[in-house]
């Protein structure tokens, strides 16, 4: 059994509040680097895609574009890189209208990518999803990902139908402010009537905990090439994927009672035991 924390002071018992242990009663995904790789030969690959329709010589190199997933959103990662590295750029017309225009060509090279199969999901993405399903627990998604490109993700690596499988699929600009702003967790426990106790949020990316954490939610972490350096010391539990039974996950940080595989019972324990750890323990990576 593993356990590797880092917390205050041991209080006794009779200090600690009897309350309800928690049910697990949803899973909130999020999906660029955590559903799927899609980052890095497949965002990056249809930007530059895009650039190259518009005439543009711009190429996003796999270095360049890790930089500029600091900028949440795909039409905000556009505009900052026009003020970062292109200044001297003349517009066509105002910036956020072209922005724009530069990414609804980019869906489109997108669409394509995945249609090709060859951005297949990470790890355990399918088992989890599946036994979530069968033992009737929530689905949602959490996602600054345009809503077009999350439902056409599910349709090509997971199932036809599997976008009706989750019960809110909060993508894009359905909120004004994106990670690491709380808001679109914010709006899927809204839409689905759950306290932050009740459910787990799945991500990627220090904006992505940041968001899950600021609205209340414990998170696991499924770090990947572009986040392995990033600060997860406040999230639940640090894996390099969900696992399958043939293929381990290694953890980096937190509790898995050596499980070889990220599973509903390992997510209940998760649930369970950060329901009794003071609001500032924090997990110790290494």
């Amino acid at each position: 059994m593993r356990h590797i924390l880092s917390s205050p002071p041991h209080r006794p018992h009779s200090l600690i509040p009897l309350t309800p242990m928690p049910t697990l009663n949803a899973l909130i995904f999020d999906v660029d680097g955590t559903l799927a790789d899609t980052e890095r030969d497949g965002h990056r690959i249809a930007f530059n895609r895009a650039f190259g329709e518009a005439g543009l010589d711009w190429e996003w190199t796999v270095e360049r574009y890790g930089e500029l997933l600091e900028v949440a959103g795909g039409k905000e990662r556009i505009q900052h890189y026009l003020k970062t590295d292109c200044p001297e750029f003349e517009l066509p017309t105002d910036a956020q209208t072209w922005a724009a225009m530069i990414h609804k060509t980019k869906t489109k090279h997108y669409r394509q990518l995945l249609q090709e199969g060859i951005i297949p999901l990470r790890p355990g993405v399918r088992r989890l999803i599946q036994e979530a399903r069968q033992q009737g627990v929530r689905l949602a998604i959490a996602t600054t990902s345009a809503l077009d490109n999350v439902t056409a993700l599910l349709e090509t690596a997971l199932a036809p139908d599997s976008p009706s499988w989750f019960e809110v699929i909060a993508a894009g600009d359905i909120v004004p402010a994106k990670k690491p702003a709380p808001d679109i967790y914010w709006y899927v426990l809204e839409a689905m009537g759950l306290r932050p106790e009740e459910c787990l949020a799945i991500e990627d990316s220090y904006q992505g905990l940041q968001a899950a954490t600021q609205a209340g939610l414990k998170t696991v972490i499924t770090l990947n090439g572009y986040t392995q350096n990033h600060d997860f010391s406040s999230a639940s539990l640090v894996l390099d994927h969900l696992g399958e039974p043939e293929l381990p996950f290694r953890a980096i940080a937190g509790f898995c009672d050596d499980a070889p595989c990220f599973n509903l019972a390992l997510a209940q324990t998760v649930l369970k035991l950060a329901a009794t750890l003071p609001p500032d323990t924090a997990i110790n990576l290494q």
